[in-house]
């Protein structure tokens, strides 16, 4: 979208909109750590006047009928699946993510608008005829009004893809606050909704910063909000979201676990593990942060995995051949380089280190870096790294394993690598966390499902997309009426006679 030194600005009504506020923020080439384009951030007025746009366009999107808003997002479909390299590419250029990783994020995010366009099925109601004499009682579901949704920069297409798809098949009206670290695909997506038929104010794009934020948090007419973030900030957003009387979901942070029994194919397992850990550089809510391996696995496991960490091709994301491309900023590699020495300082065993591929005055680059003999008392167990960092833990037995998994604070994804399948169905009613997965690293549901985990992976109550995601978007309504029959109730209550 634009030119490359244009400012971005903000998608109201149809169209790119300035806003009135002045202030701005720089997006970077994560592969150069160069400026390539300023981003307006817009303000409490600016927030005002969006938010304005997306009410005044409720009442005639909510009456729309159903069959007309699934049309919209099946033309939207159809636009997308023949620019989606397009899109690819713009994804690679802000975040840095290898063009395939992209494709992948963009196929993902479409699921959720096929899910959507079966909309006239998802808000069919239940119908229960005769409760009483001449009593009947049905149940709809109807739209909520204005929906924000806030999203992180790792997915900048996938993750509000989880979100506005849903919400503006029920009947909503969206207003998504995208990262300001790489806002351009929201607004090509916003431009290729507009090509689809959506009428003006339905779905808007509004770029900014903390003070965005709050002031769509606590703007009056907005009715739901979605996040996806780390875990302060969820619990931040749902605490003051929720104050003030709305409907939240916040999905937060994750140390998602790989357990690898002594029966596993070691193969398989190691190519999940790097697959998993170093996919999109760690930057991943569902990415395997911890490998546990039981028994004596270990040290053919680490001895395997090591070698195809070394052997991954780390360059921009737009180079065909990288497999893996640099962090988001030179700020959050900082943060990911120091949790490496605290690693080394607290007595793991770094296997593999990547730090030699930083560059002080040039992208934003870390290698993948493995580590051995990790324990749960060490920061790099404890934090979320979000970074290309893989940790090994030791343990002797399954209860060991499983036992990490209950007492670690977050609760998003699990996964365990066996060829039993007893031990994966114990591991699948035990384990604690939203999501599962049995020889799969990621488990993340198809659209049909609904994404989310426990814990402190998630404020609220409510998953995304799939069918939670519906019951998020909507309000249910119970109706309950009677009717006499005509022939019970005299001859002149105006029926026609041949009735």
């Amino acid at each position: 979208m634009g030119k490359s030194g244009e400012i971005i600005g903000h998608w109201v009504n149809n169209q790119v909109w300035g806003g009135e506020s002045r202030s701005r923020g720089d997006i970077f080439d994560p592969a150069t750590g160069k400026i390539s384009r300023p981003v307006a951030l817009a303000d409490k007025a600016d927030v005002s006047t969006v938010v304005a746009a997306a009410a005044a366009a409720f009442p005639d999107w909510s009456n729309t009928p159903l069959g007309r808003r699934a049309r919209v997002l099946f033309a939207f479909r159809e636009i997308a699946e023949r620019n989606s390299d397009d899109l690819a590419q713009i994804i690679s250029a802000e975040h840095g993510k290898v063009v395939s990783d992209a494709r992948g994020e963009i196929a993902r995010g479409m699921e959720v608008v096929e899910f959507a366009c079966g909309i006239p099925h998802l808000l069919a109601g239940r119908y229960s005829e005769q409760v009483s004499t001449n009593t009947d009682v049905h149940s709809i579901r109807q739209a909520l009004g204005v929906c924000v949704g806030i999203t992180p920069f790792n997915f900048p297409v996938m993750v509000p893809m989880w979100m506005w798809p849903v919400a503006i098949a029920c009947g909503n009206t969206f207003v998504l606050k995208p990262s300001d670290r790489d806002p351009s695909a929201s607004m090509l997506v916003a431009q290729w909704l507009a090509d689809a038929g959506l009428p003006d104010g339905v779905f808007n794009v509004v770029n900014g910063d903390k003070e965005t934020v709050n002031a769509l948090i606590d703007h009056p007419d907005v009715r739901a909000v979605s996040f996806v973030g780390s875990t302060p900030v969820a619990r931040s957003i749902y605490s003051q979201a929720a104050s003030n009387g709305k409907r939240v979901q916040a999905l937060g942070g994750a140390k998602n676990h790989m357990v690898v029994l002594p029966d596993a194919n070691i193969d398989t397992a190691a190519d999940a593990a790097v697959s998993a850990g170093y996919g999109s550089a760690g930057e991943r809510c569902m990415a395997i942060s911890v490998v546990v391996a039981v028994g004596n696995i270990a040290d053919d496991l680490v001895a395997a995995i090591r070698t195809r960490t070394e052997a991954l091709t780390i360059g921009a994301g737009t180079d065909p051949q990288a497999e893996m491309g640099p962090l988001i900023t030179s700020a959050h590699r900082d943060r990911v380089c120091a949790l490496v020495e605290s690693g080394l300082a607290e007595g793991a065993k770094l296997v593999v280190d990547g730090r030699a591929l930083v560059e002080p005055e040039g992208g934003f680059f870390l290698g993948p870096c493995l580590f051995d003999e990790v324990t749960p008392s060490m920061s790099i167990y404890q934090e979320e790294i979000f970074g290309p960092v893989l940790c090994v833990v030791r343990v002797e037995t399954y209860e060991q394993a499983t036992d990490l998994i209950s007492k670690n604070p977050y609760a998003n994804g699990a996964a365990i690598f066996t060829a039993d399948g007893g031990a994966a169905r114990r591991f699948e009613r035990e384990v604690d966390a939203g999501m599962v997965g049995i020889n799969v690293a990621i488990p993340v549901p198809m659209a049909y499902y609904s994404f989310g985990g426990w814990k402190q992976s998630l404020f609220g109550d409510t998953h995304v997309h799939g069918p939670e995601g519906v019951h998020f978007y909507t309000r249910g309504k119970v109706v309950t009426s009677q009717w006499a029959d005509p022939a019970e109730r005299g001859p002149n209550l105006g029926f026609p006679t041949n009735q």
